[in-house]
């Protein structure tokens, strides 16, 4: 059963034939429009909105087949029904095979008429409908994916993919919110990354979790003008984790009014599964953090040791760079354990966390890798940068005071070993274990530093 009223152009040049379709597919409940030419039913039907042509097939100047081909090359075709007074076989072959859905003889029966106009748009509408269910299918699809990622390095761009196709957009971008409040950006599309860190710091205050996908940018119209974008074509889905804001998805090209053009329980879905896989991944990464983090220190334990030193092997390879592994160890720390006990140690290494974050970089990383040894990872960095960050390490806390607010104030020393890949060794273990003989090289003398060139041939 057809369930809406159907939009029907009759193009005929007999004004019998247009006032005898008008009359009895009125009576049918569709609108019927007519036209006594071809040029003036491809003109109209260039418009759109039509969903069913009853064309005469023999018409001066523009002909029924050159209707119905017109028809064809536009991006949602209507139906075609081709009528003529001259049947023959080899014509209603020729118009079936040009596309036509049926073919109608005159003079013919008015059921007939009626017959083949209500098949003809029931199949239409079924089509339609299968359509339909083979995007909803694909959108559940993209959507159990993208709530299955659980690697946000892969869940973002293609949260913004399937997000652009929606809204049939081109222009977005990702965003990440850092433990500071400072913003991270990925997966640019058609957009300058000044302009899209600019929309991000102007969107970030004024977007909330529970907002899902809307139109925040309304009030910024002179800063997103300043920007080339039209604020009320800016939508952004906010992501987070509870109520806490890490992240969205920023479309700046979509329509200006979402509810009028595209399905809405269609959209709702799609930017609830980003969601969800958004919160997953959110709750893997602590799960990593507890994983991989000592709980003492806050540093990187020796398990993710051992990932990031493959990862930067990997990298370094890949790009013909140097990096360094330094290996510490704390000088006469057990004193401090046996003469204050453990709870003065675990504070002492505490600050011994703090130390080594104020002497490296944001890119480098930090380990405990047991007890009083700790590691650092220096990207990009050669033997003799090496030495002086090592230097630099030894001297902050040789000169830091311990356990003041216990009021110990205890003076401790640390011994430091390093290695340079690929100048020492290229493989992970032999790194490591080099670093670590060059450091037990310097607890002959202790307070400091030797380099993997440095250890003394047995």
């Amino acid at each position: 059963m057809i369930k809406n009223q159907a939009t029907i152009l009759v193009v005929d040049d007999e004004l019998f034939f247009r006032k005898l379709y008008r009359d009895l597919l009125s009576d049918e409940g569709h609108q019927v429009e007519v036209c006594e030419n071809g040029e003036d039913a491809i003109q109209r039907l260039r418009q759109g909105g039509i969903d069913l042509i009853l064309t005469d097939m023999v018409m001066p100047g523009q002909s029924g087949l050159e209707v119905l081909r017109a028809a064809r090359a536009e991006a949602n075709p209507p139906e075609v029904i081709l009528a003529t007074g001259f049947a023959s076989l080899e014509t209603a072959i020729h118009s079936l095979k040009s596309g036509a859905r049926d073919y109608l003889v005159k003079p013919f029966n008015p059921d007939e008429l009626k017959h083949q106009v209500r098949t003809c748009l029931e199949q239409r509408q079924l089509l339609e409908e299968n359509e339909q269910l083979k995007k909803q299918i694909q959108l559940y699809q993209t959507g159990q994916a993208l709530s299955s990622l659980i690697d946000l390095g892969r869940l973002l761009p293609q949260a913004l993919d399937a997000l652009l196709r929606q809204l049939d957009a081109q222009q977005g971008f990702v965003f990440s919110v850092e433990a500071k409040g400072e913003i991270r950006l990925g997966a640019l599309q058609n957009l300058e990354s000044n302009s899209a860190e600019t929309v991000a710091k102007m969107l970030q205050p004024r977007i909330h979790v529970a907002a899902g996908l809307s139109q925040p940018a309304t009030l910024l119209t002179a800063e997103l003008l300043e920007e080339g974008l039209n604020s009320g074509r800016v939508w952004v889905l906010p992501l987070g984790d509870s109520q806490e804001l890490k992240g969205g998805v920023v479309v700046c090209d979509g329509p200006e009014d979402v509810v009028g053009q595209l399905p809405q329980a269609d959209l709702n879905f799609l930017c609830d599964q980003i969601a969800l896989g958004f919160e997953n991944s959110c709750r893997y990464q602590d799960a990593q953090e507890l994983m991989y983090t000592d709980d003492l220190t806050g540093l990187y334990n020796h398990r993710y040791m051992e990932v990031v030193l493959e990862h930067e092997i990997r990298r370094s390879q890949r790009y013909g760079l140097q990096f360094s592994l330094l290996f510490m160890d704390l000088d006469r720390f057990k004193q401090i354990n046996d003469t204050h006990g453990h709870l003065a140690g675990s504070a002492a290494l505490q600050e011994i966390g703090c130390l080594l974050r104020g002497c490296v970089r944001d890119v480098d990383t930090l380990f405990r890798y047991g007890g009083d040894e700790f590691a650092a990872i220096l990207v990009e960095t050669d033997s003799q940068t090496a030495q002086v960050v090592a230097e630099r390490i030894r001297k902050a806390i040789a000169e830091h005071l311990f356990l003041q607010e216990q009021k110990i104030f205890s003076r401790l020393t640390t011994t430091t070993g390093y290695a340079t890949f690929p100048i020492d060794a290229t493989e992970p273990k032999d790194l490591l274990a080099l670093a670590d003989k060059a450091m037990y090289a310097g607890k002959i003398s202790r307070n400091v530093v030797r380099g993997a060139a440095e250890i003394p041939e047995q």
